[in-house]
């Protein structure tokens, strides 16, 4: 769980900024998302791997623009 604690004499807006801050880093909305719907394990481990094949692929396209 995402806590932030208000200081004295914080504004209301700074604390807020540092809790939208803590709660994307913990990463909790994208788990949100992800959980909207039941992804059959098949599915689930065949997206991985086509996430897997285009990052592989867009860093061998970066890497041979750079040279």
């Amino acid at each position: 769980m995402v806590e932030v604690t208000l200081y004295d004499n914080e504004p209301l807006e700074r604390a807020l900024r540092r809790f939208k801050k803590k709660f994307e880093k913990a990463g909790i909305l994208n788990d949100v998302k992800k959980r909207t719907y039941y992804e059959k394990p098949s599915i689930e481990k065949r997206m991985r791997k086509a996430k897997a094949i285009k990052r592989l692929h867009r860093t061998n396209t970066q890497r041979t623009n750079t040279m």
